[in-house]
Formats: structure tokens, sequence, C-alpha cells
């Protein structure tokens, strides 16, 4: 386990704040906090840096996310979409414009800590959270939480972060309700120069054969991450869709480094986001794009907000200002990202029944391209799109009344550039 103080002080200390998980919404909850010049604890698991199943494309929103003087550590600048509806009906888009970049998980997570260490935060890691307690005796006033570690150490606070993933004992604390899991299987390939030349600044999006399914590739230097989301509880459909999505791209030759699977988990509309003084980000929270899945971009702004809110509830002296400071955290998570999510729901919910009507869509339709393009840009997203342009919220609420019907085949074409 490596400290950066050791279990005797934290025993003895009470921190403004302790953030439990070191992924991009816990260091960025971190930062968040030590930049207001508070007393951090950013508590994780795992040694740094650690491996997680994750496409790892950064859009325009995380971009703007991410601290000032943050240098992403890009393995590849995205120019193309390849898209396909069932490995049929390919096409080429591209843009003179980065769409998006690509980064691997462990060195991305690890420099935001870093960050966040910079700013201030202090480190410890290979320390599992067993529950946080709020009443009892291992609180010392109404004003503290207790992080209980396994083994039986306490870490004291004022305010409490959880930021600690899918499966978060923290959201279990405060009660997170779940409205959609899915299951992510991915594959790290190393390929040969050859195969990775051909790749290079250019993705694959598949819609796939179950309804809300759709698999990627996402070239990092000599290594393409391929990966398929789906529905919980199709594993074996799920399973299926991935080995014959690699044999169908000619990769079933090569051994992958590594194999994984993780579940993404989206909140229901009433799920809380505190209780008391413990606030919950990122995975945590089951905040993240239904549609896509994409969680990124999601955690970096909500621990980010959470960062700044916990410092609000660990000054609060009392339990009215410390849940109006949770109420106008809730509010500020809905009104951005809540928008968002519900936009991406009605997304989701569209293209489960009409995959080909999308398809032809951003294939073919000059400004669903566009649009395209620009939520990964970060000039615009769903949430504002809709508010924006009134005939986008119209033709997204048609095309979810419209019955299924097939949509027409989209040939196979040419690249063409925007």
């Amino acid at each position: 386990m490596s400290s950066e103080n050791s279990s005797a002080d934290d025993e003895q200390r009470v921190w403004d704040v302790v953030v439990v998980g070191a992924g991009p919404a816990g260091a960025s909850a971190a930062y968040a906090a030590a930049v207001a010049g508070r007393s951090v604890l950013l508590l994780e698991k795992a040694e740094l840096p650690r491996y997680k199943t994750c496409g790892g494309g950064i859009i325009g929103p995380s971009r703007d996310a991410l601290p000032p003087g943050f240098e992403l550590p890009l393995q590849d600048r995205v120019h193309a979409v390849t898209f396909s509806l069932d490995g049929k009906f390919t096409r080429t888009r591209r843009s003179k414009q980065m769409l998006f970049g690509l980064i691997n998980r462990p060195e991305f997570d690890q420099q935001l800590v870093e960050h966040a260490q910079k700013a201030g935060a202090e480190l410890r890691t290979g320390v599992t959270v067993s529950r946080v307690e709020q009443h009892g005796s291992a609180v010392p006033d109404r004003r503290t939480v207790a992080v209980v570690l396994q083994g039986g150490e306490t870490v004291l606070a004022r305010a409490v972060v959880g930021a600690d993933g899918s499966a978060s004992r923290i959201g279990a604390h405060v009660g997170v309700k779940l409205d959609q899991v899915d299951l992510g299987l991915e594959a790290e390939i190393p390929v040969p120069e050859t195969v990775a030349e051909d790749w290079q600044g250019r993705v694959l999006i598949d819609w796939g054969p179950m309804p809300g399914s759709y698999g990627w590739v996402f070239p990092k230097g000599d290594t393409l991450t391929v990966g398929v989301i789906s529905a919980r509880g199709e594993g074996a459909a799920t399973k299926r869709y991935l080995e014959d999505f690699i044999a169908r791209l000619g990769l079933a030759g090569f051994e992958p480094s590594i194999s994984s699977g993780h579940l993404t988990r989206c909140r229901a509309d009433d799920s809380p986001l505190s209780r008391g003084r413990v606030l919950v980000c990122g995975d945590a929270a089951g905040l993240l794009e239904p549609w896509t899945r994409e969680g990124i971009s999601f955690a970096l702004r909500s621990g980010r907000l959470a960062g700044e809110w916990a410092v609000r509830i660990a000054e609060a002296h009392d339990a009215v200002d410390t849940r109006r400071q949770a109420l106008n955290y809730a509010f500020a998570i809905k009104a951005g990202l809540g928008v968002e999510m519900a936009v991406g729901k009605s997304m989701l919910a569209a293209f489960e029944r009409r995959p080909g009507m999308l398809h032809a869509a951003i294939t073919s339709f000059r400004p669903a391209w566009r649009a395209f393009a620009g939520i990964t840009r970060g000039s615009t997203t769903l949430g504002e799109m809709v508010r924006s342009h009134p005939m986008a919220g119209r033709a997204l609420s048609a095309l979810d009344r419209r019955s299924a019907v097939a949509a027409p085949p989209v040939a196979e074409s040419t690249p063409t550039t925007e």
C-alpha cells in the first residue's frame, strides 16, 4: 500500500473532503476540492496505473472539463468514422477537423491523479472502503462522516465523494437506483504495422444485431481496441457478436493482449445523488450517456461539480445547510448532464427500433452527420442540439413515435468529406 500519510495520522485527522475512487470522476473531484484550498484525501483500492475496460474516446466535452494545462496522452486523432449496419452498408465520413482523440486509460487516469496531487490532494492506493457511516460511535459529531476501510481503520471527513465505479459501495449507501444496465466486452489486439496504418486516424462504429447494441474499433498505435456493448441478459449473444465482429474485420488471427468485460449502469430519473454529507458522481451515480454509453465526459464533469459542492458541504455547520448544498449539486447535475441523458434515452429507444433509419441518416443526411461531428468535437451536446434546434427535437419525437418499419438499405459508398 502506498500512502502519503500514516494510518495513525488519518485516524486523528478530519479531512475536509475524502474522495473514494481515483478514476476520472474521483480525480476530477479531488482536483476541484484541492484547488479550492481544502484538505483532500483520495482513496483508491488498486495500485496506479491500472487497466480499465473502456474504449478511450475523448470527445469535446471531455477535453473542456480537463484541468488547466492538462496535456492529453493521445494515441491517435480521429478524422474519419466508418459506419456499418451489422457489417453491411458500410460508409466512411471524413472531417478536416479532428473529431475526437483516443487515449489509454492507465496513462490518462494516472495523469489526472497527478494533477489532483499537484493541486494539493493526498493519495492512498491499495485501500478498500468497506462502508461509510454518518451516525454511530465511529462518528464524533454531526459534521463528520466516517469512512471505514477494510481491516477496520477509520478515516474522518467533513464531506465524502463516492466515485468508486459502477458497483459503488458509496452509491449503495446513497441509495442509487439504476434504470439501464448494459454489458460491454472488449479486446486489446496488437496488430502489425501494416494493419495499424490502415486504421490510423479512423474508427469504426457498427450498429449491432441485438436491439441497442453496437461495436467499435478504436486504433491506438500498434493496438486496436475492439469492443461491443448490448443490454445485460444477452451475454451469450454479446459474446458471439464480439467474436463475429473480430472475425469479420480479419483480426481473428491476432492474439488479444487483454480481454475484459464491464457492466455500465444508468441511473433512474429519481435516483438520489446524495445522502447527508455524502455525494456520488460518475459511474457511482449512474451518470453516463444512455445511447452510446459514453462515460468519460460524464465522469469528468460530474466529478468537478461533486468536488466543488463537497467543499460547500464541508463548510456547512448544520443539517439544513448541508441539505441545501446537496440539493444545489443535484440541480446542477440534472440541469446539464440530466438533460443530455434524457435525450440519450430517447435516442436509444429510437435506435433500438429503427437502427437502419439512424444509419441512413448519419451516413447520407448531411445535417445528421454535422450534428454527430459537432457533438464529438464539443461544439454542441445532445441536450443543446434539441434545445437550440426545434427541428431536431421534432425529428427525434417523430422518430420515437413511428412504428417499427424497416429503413431502406444504404448502398456501399465511397468516403465523403465535410
